[in-house]
């Protein structure tokens, strides 16, 4: 068969069979990323049926997969919302940053990858993945809680991280020294505050620049515009994937709006090719034996993750019942992730078993968590609560029951009951009620 020809039908295959995929996925209200990766491994190396005539296109629709992911991520984003974000959610985010990679950490070293390993896999550990928080969230109905701000914050302080991350990573794993590692730092730093200064200042210039009434003319321009300042990014060693977060951010208004509709159904395709792609580097019969570190990584780091969202959600004031979902809805695991894992498998491949079981797992428990942290927490705090009132009640009648002295004076003390836990108390020594105890009028706070 021709190379052109089997291109085509190995291309179409991939492409019919994600669609598939994707539609069974929202049948049965799950994230189709780890079926996106399930499809990687049965058609890579060692899978079911190995594609071969494809694989290079696919590494090229890999990249743009990258680049278009984190462009619509920086649309979402203006450069007044990230800046405030910065300002009121940097302690969050510090805390995130300490729970969540230091576990990655550990176990890189642990693993014996050595430092460049142990960075790459704190990173996989760290990051949440945006697109199942934001679809989790829409899926149950909760963008207007008032704990979604606070995940929100927490997300974008962890992508802009990236803006740092990515290039550190990149020259560790170049083989860089620390000075010439300090100067990509410096680099990626000065090219984020020039960014932001620039949309900040500019924007709208820029966007009208931009602007056009005319769809293709503008999906022209901004695709365009992205993949050469990624290319030049990637030059720099600045990461592509970071270029294209920042031309995102630089973009506001109505081009942001218009450009985030044309470009997201390419998004999806070439981030489902992404997936694939990964999944396709990986051979199958190497994620058996790391199954076990993987799921010990993502136990402990869903603790880790609820209480990040615990800790954000209480600075911001909110109540209990709205800091366990923010815990339980920031769990999930995916692009990000993989995206690290795939700047690293080159350098250490051991990372890139691990991170897609690791990713396979906590994307699949992430809604779980989501829907069922705030509930099962709620349940044992009641249960915690019962013990305690009873324990209380058993010490009371105890007291009660202990007999006078023999052959003393009956203390008149004896006599006098002892107060009831009914009995009503003044205004001063009554409790003050709880978050979960507030009238219908004030429950907004802590919404369903």
């Amino acid at each position: 068969m021709h190379d052109t020809t089997a291109l085509l039908v190995e291309l179409g295959s991939v492409i019919l069979g994600l669609g598939i995929i994707g539609r069974f996925a929202g049948r049965i209200g799950l994230s189709p990323i780890p079926l996106y990766l399930l499809a990687g491994l049965a058609f890579g190396e060692g899978g079911l049926l190995p594609l071969g005539a494809s694989e290079e296109f696919t590494a090229i629709g890999a990249e743009i997969g990258v680049i278009l992911l984190l462009l619509l991520l920086g649309l979402e984003y203006s450069a007044s919302e990230l800046v405030t974000s910065l300002k009121t959610q940097y302690p969050s985010g510090a805390v995130d940053f300490v729970l969540n990679a230091t576990p990655g950490a550990i176990a890189g070293l642990m693993l014996g990858w050595g430092p460049v390993g142990a960075v790459a896999l704190a990173g996989v550990t760290w990051i949440s993945s945006s697109g199942v928080i934001a679809k989790v969230m829409t899926d149950m109905g909760r963008l207007g809680n008032r704990e979604t701000p606070v995940i929100l914050g927490v997300l974008v302080i962890e992508d802009l991280a990236m803006a740092v991350y990515l290039p550190l990573l990149t020259a560790m794993l170049a083989g860089v020294g620390l000075a010439g590692g300090s100067i990509a730092l410096l680099i990626a730093l000065g090219t984020v505050g020039f960014v932001l200064y620039l949309a900040l200042r500019h924007g709208r210039l820029i966007s009208r620049a931009v602007s056009s009434d005319n769809p293709e003319m503008l999906l022209l321009v901004v695709l365009g515009l992205t993949v050469l300042v990624a290319g030049v990014a990637q030059q720099l060693q600045v990461s592509a994937a970071v270029g294209a977060f920042l031309v995102g951010i630089a973009l506001s208004g109505e081009v942001a709006e218009g450009a985030r509709k044309l470009l997201t159904p390419l998004r999806d395709l070439f981030a489902a090719v992404f997936f694939v792609f990964f999944g396709l580097s990986t051979n199958p019969a190497e994620i058996p034996p790391v199954l076990l570190p993987a799921a010990l990584l993502a136990v402990v780091t869903v603790f880790t993750k609820i209480g990040t969202g615990w800790y954000a959600s209480r600075r911001a004031g909110i109540g209990p019942r709205g800091r366990w979902r923010a815990g339980g809805t920031l769990v999930a695991r995916g692009e990000f992730s993989i995206v690290i894992a795939g700047l690293a498998v080159a350098t250490e491949p051991r990372i890139g078993p691990i991170a897609t079981a690791y990713v396979l797992i906590l994307v699949i428990v992430g809604p779980l968590t989501a829907r069922w942290t705030e509930p099962v927490a709620s349940k044992l705090q009641a249960v915690l609560a019962g013990r305690g009132k009873g324990a209380e009640k058993a010490t009371a009648a105890e007291v009660k029951a202990v007999p006078a002295p023999v052959g003393d004076e009956p203390n008149p003390s004896h006599d006098k009951p002892a107060p009831s836990h009914d009995a009503p108390v003044s205004a001063r020594d009554k409790p003050m009620p709880s978050h979960d105890d507030l009238t219908p009028e004030h429950a907004g706070r802590d919404a369903d």
